[in-house]
């Protein structure tokens, strides 16, 4: 019996079986008109139980005929070709027995869905028949996937082979079919019935339909066909990613619409629609439920900013419409995991990619997604409940993995964040920021840690969650950037907790250490300089105005680079104790200092290290108070308590201060008002031990440093205005005081002209002034500052003269030597033109030898240091005996910018340090190591490789004795290597290349540290000059040791030949590889000399005896 005969189909059982048994189609039309339908167990499954569904597939293909046109789907249908599709496939399925079982299974699909099988015998609308028509196959496609996705799986054809793809999978080709006939489906029996506004139509495919047509039924038949269809994977997958938006329109208006679009249906229909509507936003893709909704929703026509690419508007959707979606997406967004949707949705991040990155630039979408978290929906009961279940799900959006849609996250949760800050505070201060510092504020000593807590070594907080806290502060406060008080404030109660963390960190290897510090910075940068100085109090303990960590806890290192919080283990020994809690002081105090390294171009550590001298000062008044009181014997605990606290501040001051001087560098002054007020605390300190009775020797150096500070400012190292001297002025009565109680007459002397100076606005200079600027700055005015200080001298105005001072104007002879040589246009007969000889010269000339090295004439300045290397040479005993103020002149005069001048001072320098290296050496390598105060980066750049090359011709002078200053020469050279100017860089390369080639065998042990500079420049350093002088080096250092190279380098030979070789491989500048191959030529020859020693020929002669 024939399989497909149709009189005797097969029948498809639950238990897999197969039976054969007449069964004659059902009569349709009178199961439609008594509204029944035939059971799923029986005459579907007997019509379809030998339908596969490449033959419903192949029926679908007929009826949408062959696609045409470019693209997978293919032109666009036409009602007159699908009339004669559909002609064409129910004659075959009358006329062919292999069709039949096709034929019976849509028959009972059609009796399920009466409107369905009207519609398809409906002639006079071909749209909405062939729509029908086509959701009949797909359902008769769908119940067969479901029966085949029921019978049991074929196991495997061998042990590990891939498993077979399952009985229900459809083929490339046959998903295509399947997507071209969801298309027709939904656009023949779906768009045509939606009213204006409704959905996004991706096209209009068959006109709209006749008048009088009941357009609510149709659209009920199709919806509920398409849900039906989207039950199942296979064609749920395809429909819900391409035509989510128009079922989703199409069941808003059934279940939610105006009743004029409804005709027909009854409520309990419209119940039945709302209830699928749920199901299928419950069971879609959330994301892209809320993407669907929103373009569902529409909105008004919008003009994109400039340069933006247009995309297509919204159409404007009708009220009920409106309100519904938003109604829709207030329930995506309270769901569960809904805030991450609802993000996902609007940012169209929901595939990662390019779309994540774009839209993590567009900030503009992201604070619009932030003011729609931040508002409560009308659906919510109040606005504390929706925080509460909102801002878990915000803070969450901070700890997304995935780098691609971490930052449009990051972003979104950090602007909603900030948006609900601004808006309701106290809200957002319960619900996002005290959860946000939970961690922190946990183990904090304003927190109260329960009994059972307090066992040694419990973990308060672990690293997972420490490491998570500082990463969300530092999104929250440092990259949003939004400096609120309430922020500032919630930040400041935790900040004692972050800086001993910092602390911690810093002591140890650990990658909190950075983020730590950027939170610690920004805080210190947005609040105001009291709040931030008083901050800095209570990070090292001087004040309470920050909560630190709490007593009995400690930091302890994570196995995964970060830290844990911990319950201390009990100490019993109080010496170790003791030593732990100064060790730990002594910590904070340094981290301190290191954090304030960070904040000098802002002013704040000249402010802070100004707070701390005038702290200073509040202890020398207490000493004196504490002193006049008597001891502290018979007083009560707590008045012992207080003095002991009293003193453990005094000590806490007196190391804050003390590590600020060594740690913090002379540029921590910014203003002119900061350097003022480190000279009124000075002076007030000053003041204080007067009255005291009792200044010291240092005291009076700290004050002497001070005045003079005040002097060089007047003197010309700062260009000072008028309202610096408005600042400065503050400074009179501090030293008027000092001028009439000091009981040295010199400081005396200097502060009563220091006044006159300041009253003057500098128009009147004395010669102890002058005297005390020299002294501050380390050299002399010169001529220049000679001349400029005795116009001063003159009346301002044209009212005559002020009156002479004894020592109004410095250097007189410099200045009249000065007006000779302008009056007679040469130089004097004493000057170096005439210098006489070394045994001759007296100390008047001497004088005025030095004077003409200061002259503005560069020939006559020129002459002058070379008659002075003269005396050297000659080693003229008077000359000698000032050796440190001739070596001052050659050091000012390396700084000119005339080659003439400048070369004479180096061969002038250069002689003196060869004569006295003891003395002139150190100098030298002080001033190569640091830079002029004062002078621009250029300028001390170039003074420093006029240094160096001072540096290289001592070494040339002293020959094999160079080996005595080899350890700070190699030091000086390698801190140069270091320096932010290229050129200088290559400079101190250049003659660390020369040092190493004339050490040879002294070279030592440094040749670990040379050699691990040179490959760090080589491989690293951005300009190409540096890296050709660090290759240099290397062929310097192996000419120098020639063939006994293998022997001096044997520890670093491999190094060094590694390093040439990725030089010659990887370096693109052409003369670094040229040196390199010379550098590996030198060290072939070295080699070969080793493993290949020449052959002598000789001939012994023994005598025997």
């Amino acid at each position: 019996m024939a399989a497909g005969d149709a009189s005797l189909p097969l029948v498809a059982l639950q238990d897999g079986g197969v039976r054969h048994g007449p069964a004659p189609p059902p009569d349709l039309p009178k199961m439609a008109a008594a509204g029944l339908a035939p059971p799923l167990g029986g005459g579907s499954k007997m019509a379809g139980g030998a339908v596969e569904p490449g033959r419903v597939v192949e029926a679908l293909e007929l009826l949408l005929g062959r696609p045409e046109g470019p693209g997978p789907d293919g032109a666009p249908l036409r009602l007159e070709a699908l009339r004669g599709n559909a002609a064409a496939l129910e004659e075959r399925l009358r006329g062919e027995p292999c069709w039949a079982a096709l034929r019976g299974l849509r028959a009972a699909v059609l009796g399920r869905a009466p409107a369905l099988a009207a519609g398809a015998e409906d002639e006079a609308e071909p749209g909405w028949a062939a729509a029908c028509a086509v959701l009949a196959l797909l359902l008769c496609l769908k119940e067969r996937l479901a029966a085949l996705s029921a019978a049991p799986t074929a196991p495997a054809a061998a042990p590990g082979a891939a498993p077979p793809p399952a009985a229900d999978t459809l083929s490339a080709a046959q998903g295509r079919t399947v997507r071209r006939a969801l298309r027709a489906a939904v656009g023949l029996g779906l768009v045509p019935y939606l009213p204006p506004g409704v959905g996004q139509r991706p096209g209009l495919p068959a006109p709209p339909p006749s008048p009088g047509v009941a357009r609510g039924a149709r659209l009920r038949a199709a919806t509920a066909a398409l849900v039906e269809l989207a039950q199942h994977p296979a064609l749920g997958v395809p429909l819900l990613a391409q035509h989510l938006g128009l079922l989703l329109a199409g069941l808003c208006l059934l279940g939610h619409g105006p009743a004029v679009h409804c005709e027909g249906l009854s409520e309990a229909e419209r119940a039945q629609s709302r209830e699928a509507l749920q199901h299928v936003l419950d069971c879609v893709y959330q994301p892209l439920a809320v993407r669907e909704l929103l373009i569902l929703q529409g909105g008004p026509k919008q003009s994109p900013p400039a340069g933006e690419e247009t995309k297509p508007a919204l159409a404007r959707s009708p009220a009920w419409l409106r309100r519904l979606c938003g109604q829709l997406l207030s329930e995506r967004l309270m769901r569960p995991n809904g805030l991450q949707a609802v993000v996902r949705g609007i940012m169209e991040g929901a595939g990662g990619g390019t779309d994540a990155e774009a839209a993590a630039v567009n900030w503009r979408k992201c604070d619009a997604v932030a003011k729609i978290l931040a508002s409560c929906p009308q659906q919510c009961l109040s606005l504390e409940d929706y925080y509460k279940h909102v801002c878990p799900q915000i803070l969450d959006l901070l700890h997304i993995q995935d780098k691609l849609t971490a930052r449009q996250f990051q972003r979104v949760a950090t602007t909603t964040l900030l948006t609900m800050v601004k808006e309701h505070p106290q809200l957002a201060e319960k619900h996002l920021l005290q959860p946000l510092l939970t961690p922190l504020l946990r183990c904090s000593d304003a927190a109260e840690i329960a009994e059972e807590d307090l066992s040694a070594g419990t973990v308060l907080v672990t690293e997972a969650e420490l490491s998570s806290c500082v990463e969300d502060v530092f999104k929250v406060y440092v990259v949003g950037n939004d400096s609120s008080s309430l922020l500032l404030r919630s930040l400041q109660s935790v900040l004692g907790v972050v800086f001993s963390l910092y602390s911690f960190a810093k002591q140890n290897v650990s990658y909190l250490r950075s983020p730590c510090q950027e939170v610690l910075l920004w805080f210190l940068e947005k609040s105001e300089r009291e709040t931030s100085l008083w901050v800095l109090e209570g990070c090292v303990g001087l004040t309470s105005s920050v909560h630190r960590l709490h007593p009995q806890c400690c930091f302890r290192v994570g196995s995964e680079g970060g830290a844990a919080i911990a319950v201390k283990e009990p100490i019993s020994d109080e010496d170790e104790a003791l030593y732990q809690k100064v060790s730990l002081e002594q910590c904070h105090v340094e981290s301190l200092v290191e954090l304030l390294s960070h904040c000098q171009q802002s002013g704040l550590a000249g402010d802070f290290f100004i707070h701390c001298l005038k702290a200073l000062t509040h202890v020398a008044v207490e000493d004196e108070a504490a002193a006049s009181c008597g001891a502290v014997a018979g007083c009560s605990l707590l008045e012992l308590e207080q003095h002991s606290a009293g003193q453990k501040r005094k000590l806490l001051v007196l190391q804050l201060v003390a590590t600020l001087c060594e740690s913090v560098s002379d540029t921590v002054f910014t203003n002119i008002a900061q350097v003022e007020e480190f000279v009124a605390v000075t002076l007030q300190r000053a003041c204080v031990s007067l009255t005291q009775g009792h200044g010291t020797a240092v005291e009076a150096q700290t004050l002497s440093m001070a005045m003079g500070l005040v002097a060089a400012m007047l003197s010309g190292a700062v260009q000072l205005k008028s309202s610096d001297f408005a600042v400065l002025k503050r400074l009179l009565p501090l030293l008027e005081e000092v001028s009439c109680t000091h009981p040295d007459p010199v400081i005396q002397e200097l502060a009563a002209d220091l006044r006159i100076a300041i009253c003057t606005h500098g128009a009147f200079s004395t010669e102890t002034v002058d005297t005390a600027a020299e002294s501050m700055l380390g050299k002399k005015l010169g001529p220049s500052r000679t001349e400029a200080g005795t116009a001063p001298c003159q009346s301002p105005g044209a009212g005559g003269a002020l009156p002479r001072h004894g020592h109004g104007c410095s250097h007189p002879s410099a200045s009249r030597e000065s007006e000779e040589q302008t009056v007679h246009g040469k130089p004097s007969a004493a000057g170096p033109a005439a210098a006489p000889s070394a045994e001759s010269l007296t100390p008047a000339q001497l004088h005025e030898l030095l004077l003409s090295a200061y002259d503005p004439q560069v020939p006559v300045r020129a002459a002058a240091l070379r008659s002075l290397s003269s005396l050297i040479t000659q080693r003229n005993p008077e000359a000698l005996q000032i050796q440190e103020k001739i070596l001052q002149v050659f050091l000012e005069s390396v700084q000119h910018e005339d080659s003439f001048v400048y070369l004479s001072a180096i061969q002038g320098a250069a002689l003196l340090s060869s004569e006295y290296p003891e003395q002139i050496l150190p100098v030298l390598l002080a001033r190569y190591g640091r830079p002029v105060q004062g002078t621009e980066d250029t300028t001390a750049a170039v003074t420093r490789m006029k240094l160096g090359e001072v540096l290289m011709r001592i070494t040339r002078a002293l020959g094999d004795m160079v080996i005595k200053h080899r350890e700070p020469l190699i030091h000086a050279f390698l801190r140069g290597a270091r320096d932010p100017d290229s050129t200088l860089r290559a400079s101190s390369l250049s003659n660390l290349g020369e040092l190493c080639q004339r050490l040879g065998f002294q070279l030592g042990s440094v040749i670990h540290e040379v050699s691990s500079c040179l490959t760090a420049i080589a491989k690293t350093d951005p300009e190409a000059e540096v890296r050709r002088a660090a290759v240099h080096v290397v062929v310097l250092l192996l000419r120098g040791l020639s063939k006994k190279a293998t022997e001096v380098l044997q520890d670093v030979l491999r190094d060094l030949y590694r390093l040439l070789k990725h030089v010659v491989a990887a370096e693109p500048d052409g003369a670094a590889v040229l040196h390199a191959q010379l550098a590996l030529e030198e060290l072939d020859t070295a080699v070969r000399s080793v493993l290949f020693p020449p052959q002598v020929l000789e001939k012994k002669i023994v005598v025997l005896p």
